[in-house]
């Protein structure tokens, strides 16, 4: 019978008094089992999407009785894992350096998500229904439905969010499938549903990973565009304790995803590898030395010229150098550099040559969370750390000043741990900071007030810190009060030389209440 036909079969001969069907209907196991095969065969997208719509329309008509009564799981689970291998984008022979945004092939995987979306949403609907049934119940509706969320959840996974291959539409019956599926498994989010709902409980993580398993290997993740994203999208669900579990699972192919060659997979890895660290306990990710395995994969990116990609890196790095530090105490390795050593001496050297200002904001913004870090020890690269602040310093990096501001906070860090080792610098960072003021004030772009307001705070809190830890070789005045640029004529060019024209009032009695006194050496 076809399936149009069995369609009104259905519709016109319902039962009303919960009989059975007439004969002439054959049972839903042999409709469906035929259904899966066809689509899981080769054939043409047109005749599919006809047999999806005829099938929806059935599910729709379809009594629960008749629908799940006779109904094996296997053939439920099989159905619908062919049903999401309809809607999935085609998979790609070959390696390609970007998804084509507009194209044919994936406009037509929308329609074909949205469609089998709706079905999907009718097919929970009757579970749900059938739940209520005295004749079926949970005991005839748990099994069919456990065989049915990992499939389906992939499929939501994969379209919910907005990609090459989805629109609006696709995406809205995503949600609705999604927020369906949670509910008919009882939980109250997706992270319960993947989870479960205490420790105790095992979720549904391990069947999605199950279902992925295949498809993040080394030869196989690139050949569908939609693994890495349902990955990715999936893992941030699982948090602490419950992804200490599956570690085993999640750290392999968010390490072989951050190991590609393009910079948006490499990112998406180091996502994933952040997660993990923040999620794991400490003694379980030095098992094994998978610590090290990480920091390794982590160091070799700061190699790279990209600055999302590099500030991803830096905020991964930052929590991983504490585990791996920790780790070394309790295993008494004296090393004569730490990882934070390591890490902090690349970024020095590469700061000092960096002309990019993108970069040059992103190493600058992380620089004083490794100088706290180190604390004291921030001593062992003073020599080149002073030679990056003074040339962060001289160089405005736009509107917003985000290099200067971060190496100012830099400043003020290094000065608080390195105290001792700054009467020495003193002359130097004095002048930089003095310069850098009267930068500021004769700039006459697009920098806002409030950025430049931010700087000169930022250089009167470095230099109370360096006069107090001079001993009073530089002197402020109690209240220098940051210089109110909008009170200050503006600054003629050829006018910098104070031989031409003096400075102007205000910034002439800033500059008066700063001074600085060297010490007296005894002949």
């Amino acid at each position: 019978m076809e399936l149009s036909a069995l369609v009104q079969a259905l519709r016109l001969e319902e039962p009303r008094d919960g009989t059975q069907p007439p004969p002439a209907v054959p049972p839903a196991e042999r409709v469906l089992l035929q259904i899966g095969l066809h689509l899981s065969e080769g054939a043409g997208r047109a005749p599919k999407a006809g047999m999806v719509r005829d099938l929806c329309a059935l599910v729709e008509a379809a009594d629960c009785q008749w629908l799940f009564g006779g109904l094996s799981p296997a053939t439920v689970g099989e159905l619908v894992a062919a049903l999401n291998g309809y809607a999935a984008p085609p998979t790609q022979e070959q390696d390609v350096a970007d998804l084509p945004i507009k194209d044919s092939a994936y406009a037509a995987v929308a329609e074909r998500a949205a469609d089998v979306g709706s079905l999907f949403l009718h097919l929970l609907a009757k579970l749900e229904a059938a739940k209520t049934q005295e004749a079926l119940g949970v005991q005839v509706v748990g099994p069919v439905l456990c065989r049915m969320m990992g499939p389906i959840y992939i499929f939501a996974a994969t379209h919910i969010v907005e990609r090459p291959w989805t629109n609006a539409r696709s995406q809205s019956v995503a949600q609705e499938v999604l927020a369906l599926l949670v509910q008919a498994a009882g939980c109250g989010s997706v992270a319960e549903f993947l989870r479960g709902k205490n420790e105790d409980e095992e979720g549904r993580f391990a069947a999605v990973m199950g279902l992925l398993k295949q498809e993040l290997t080394k030869d196989t993740w690139k050949r569908n565009p939609a693994t890495k994203f349902v990955f990715s999208w999936t893992l941030p669900h699982i948090t602490r304790p419950w992804l200490s579990h599956y570690l085993e699972r999640v750290l392999p192919p968010s390490l072989l995803i951050s190991d590609d060659y393009r910079e948006d997979n490499k990112i998406l890895g180091v996502r994933c590898l952040h997660h993990i660290i923040l999620n794991v306990p400490a003694a379980d990710l030095c098992q094994f030395n998978r610590a090290q395995v990480v920091y390794h994969a982590l160091y070799n990116h700061l190699y790279s010229r990209e600055a999302p990609l590099i500030q991803a890196v830096l905020l991964c790095l930052l929590d991983l150098l504490p585990i791996l530090e920790r780790a070394q105490r309790q295993q008494k390795q004296a090393r004569p550099n730490a990882p934070c050593d390591e890490v902090l001496q690349l970024v020095l050297t590469h700061m000092e040559a960096e002309h990019r200002l993108a970069l040059r904001r992103v190493y600058a913004r992380a620089l004083p969370a490794f100088v706290r870090r180190l604390g004291i020890l921030i001593v062992r690269h003073l020599k080149r750390l002073e030679r990056v602040i003074l040339g962060y310093l001289e160089v405005c990096d736009g509107p917003e000043e985000e290099a200067r501001l971060g190496i100012l906070e830099a400043l003020q860090c290094t000065i608080e741990h390195a105290w001792p080792r700054m009467p020495c610098r003193l002359p130097v960072l004095l002048k930089a900071l003095l310069k850098m003021i009267w930068d500021v004030h004769t700039d006459q772009g697009s920098t806002p007030e409030p950025v430049k307001a931010a700087l000169l705070q930022g250089a009167t809190e470095c230099l109370i810190l360096l006069d107090r830890c001079s001993e009073g070789q530089v002197k402020v005045s109690q209240d220098p009060a940051p210089l109110h640029l909008s009170s200050l004529p503006p600054s003629k060019k050829g006018q910098h030389d104070a031989g031409n024209s003096p400075l102007a009032p205000s910034v002439q009695q800033y500059f008066e209440s700063i001074s600085f006194h060297p010490p007296q050496h005894s002949t």
